[in-house]
Protein backbone atom coordinates (compact mmCIF):
# COMPACT_ATOMS: atom_id res chain seq x y z
CA UNK A 1 0.00 0.00 0.00
CA UNK A 2 1.29 3.43 -0.89
CA UNK A 3 1.93 5.92 1.87
CA UNK A 4 -0.47 8.86 2.19
CA UNK A 5 0.18 11.94 0.11
CA UNK A 6 -0.86 15.41 1.26
CA UNK A 7 -1.51 16.49 -2.33
CA UNK A 8 -4.40 14.00 -2.37
CA UNK A 9 -6.15 15.84 0.49
CA UNK A 10 -8.17 18.63 -1.09
CA UNK A 11 -9.82 21.34 0.99
CA UNK A 12 -11.27 23.65 -1.65
CA UNK A 13 -14.81 22.41 -0.98
CA UNK A 14 -14.54 22.05 2.79
CA UNK A 15 -12.84 25.24 3.98
CA UNK A 16 -15.83 27.56 4.15
CA UNK A 17 -19.25 27.38 5.79
CA UNK A 18 -20.70 28.46 2.44
CA UNK A 19 -19.32 25.36 0.64
CA UNK A 20 -21.86 22.96 -0.82
CA UNK A 21 -21.89 19.65 1.13
CA UNK A 22 -22.45 17.70 -2.08
CA UNK A 23 -19.24 19.16 -3.54
CA UNK A 24 -17.37 18.44 -0.30
CA UNK A 25 -18.34 14.76 -0.21
CA UNK A 26 -15.66 13.65 -2.71
CA UNK A 27 -12.95 15.72 -0.99
CA UNK A 28 -13.86 14.15 2.36
CA UNK A 29 -13.84 10.64 0.82
CA UNK A 30 -10.36 11.21 -0.64
CA UNK A 31 -9.10 12.52 2.72
CA UNK A 32 -10.47 9.42 4.47
CA UNK A 33 -8.72 7.17 1.92
CA UNK A 34 -5.45 8.96 2.75
CA UNK A 35 -6.13 8.55 6.47
CA UNK A 36 -6.69 4.83 5.91
CA UNK A 37 -3.32 4.67 4.12
CA UNK A 38 -1.65 6.18 7.20
CA UNK A 39 -3.40 3.76 9.55
CA UNK A 40 -2.70 0.73 7.32
CA UNK A 41 0.89 1.86 6.81
CA UNK A 42 1.79 1.38 10.47
CA UNK A 43 4.31 -1.47 10.62
CA UNK A 44 4.01 -2.06 6.87
CA UNK A 45 6.53 -1.88 4.03
CA UNK A 46 6.89 1.74 2.83
CA UNK A 47 4.93 2.84 5.89
CA UNK A 48 5.94 3.93 9.35
CA UNK A 49 7.32 1.81 12.18
CA UNK A 50 5.06 1.10 15.12
CA UNK A 51 6.05 1.14 18.78
CA UNK A 52 5.57 -1.71 21.23
CA UNK A 53 4.38 -1.40 24.84
CA UNK A 54 7.93 -0.40 25.86
CA UNK A 55 7.90 2.44 23.29
CA UNK A 56 10.49 0.64 21.18
CA UNK A 57 10.36 -0.28 17.51
CA UNK A 58 9.73 -4.05 17.27
CA UNK A 59 12.81 -5.96 16.05
CA UNK A 60 10.88 -7.31 13.05
CA UNK A 61 10.47 -3.71 11.78
CA UNK A 62 14.16 -2.81 12.06
CA UNK A 63 16.25 -3.55 8.96
CA UNK A 64 19.16 -5.94 9.31
CA UNK A 65 21.21 -3.78 6.94
CA UNK A 66 21.50 0.00 7.02
CA UNK A 67 22.17 1.62 3.67
CA UNK A 68 23.21 5.24 3.29
CA UNK A 69 23.06 7.29 0.13
CA UNK A 70 25.70 9.66 1.55
CA UNK A 71 28.25 7.00 2.50
CA UNK A 72 28.05 7.73 6.25
CA UNK A 73 25.80 6.23 8.89
CA UNK A 74 25.89 7.91 12.29
CA UNK A 75 24.64 6.19 15.42
CA UNK A 76 24.06 8.76 18.14
CA UNK A 77 22.53 7.15 21.23
CA UNK A 78 21.55 9.34 24.15
CA UNK A 79 23.96 7.38 26.38
CA UNK A 80 26.99 8.53 24.31
CA UNK A 81 27.91 4.84 23.91
CA UNK A 82 27.07 2.47 21.09
CA UNK A 83 27.05 -1.12 22.27
CA UNK A 84 27.41 -4.17 20.04
CA UNK A 85 26.49 -7.53 21.49
CA UNK A 86 28.21 -9.60 18.84
CA UNK A 87 31.08 -9.26 16.39
CA UNK A 88 31.95 -6.10 14.48
CA UNK A 89 33.23 -7.00 11.05
CA UNK A 90 35.47 -4.38 9.47
CA UNK A 91 35.93 -4.67 5.71
CA UNK A 92 39.69 -5.25 5.15
CA UNK A 93 41.36 -2.33 3.32
CA UNK A 94 44.83 -1.54 2.07
CA UNK A 95 46.54 1.77 2.83
CA UNK A 96 45.41 3.37 -0.45
CA UNK A 97 41.77 2.63 0.46
CA UNK A 98 41.89 4.41 3.84
CA UNK A 99 39.82 7.64 3.86
CA UNK A 100 41.53 10.54 2.09
CA UNK A 101 40.44 12.87 4.90
CA UNK A 102 40.19 10.70 7.99
CA UNK A 103 38.60 11.91 11.21
CA UNK A 104 40.19 11.47 14.60
CA UNK A 105 38.93 8.14 15.96
CA UNK A 106 38.44 6.41 12.59
CA UNK A 107 39.19 2.68 12.83
CA UNK A 108 40.04 0.24 10.03
CA UNK A 109 41.31 -3.28 9.45
CA UNK A 110 44.50 -2.69 7.45
CA UNK A 111 45.74 -5.44 5.13
CA UNK A 112 48.84 -3.72 3.75
CA UNK A 113 50.52 -0.42 4.63
CA UNK A 114 51.66 2.28 2.22
CA UNK A 115 54.88 0.35 1.59
CA UNK A 116 52.87 -2.72 0.49
CA UNK A 117 53.95 -4.62 3.61
CA UNK A 118 51.35 -7.11 4.81
CA UNK A 119 49.91 -6.01 8.15
CA UNK A 120 46.51 -7.61 8.88
CA UNK A 121 46.00 -5.32 11.89
CA UNK A 122 43.48 -2.92 13.38
CA UNK A 123 44.54 0.71 12.98
CA UNK A 124 43.04 3.99 14.16
CA UNK A 125 43.51 7.64 13.21
CA UNK A 126 44.71 9.83 16.09
CA UNK A 127 44.10 13.13 14.32
CA UNK A 128 47.57 13.20 12.75
CA UNK A 129 48.58 9.65 11.79
CA UNK A 130 47.17 6.19 11.38
CA UNK A 131 48.37 4.11 14.34
CA UNK A 132 48.46 0.39 14.93
CA UNK A 133 46.14 -0.54 17.75
CA UNK A 134 48.46 -3.21 19.15
CA UNK A 135 51.70 -1.24 19.54
CA UNK A 136 50.90 2.40 18.68
CA UNK A 137 53.57 2.46 15.98
CA UNK A 138 52.88 4.85 13.10
CA UNK A 139 51.66 3.22 9.90
CA UNK A 140 54.21 3.48 7.08
CA UNK A 141 52.91 5.64 4.25
CA UNK A 142 55.53 4.51 1.74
Amino acid sequence: MAWANVSNVLTANVDSAADNPADAREDIRKALVELQAVINGRGAVNGVASLNASTQIPAAQIPTTLVSTTGDITLQPNTARTSFEDVINLQPVDYASLPATPAKGDVAYLTTDGGATSQEQIVYYNGTDWKYMANLATVASS
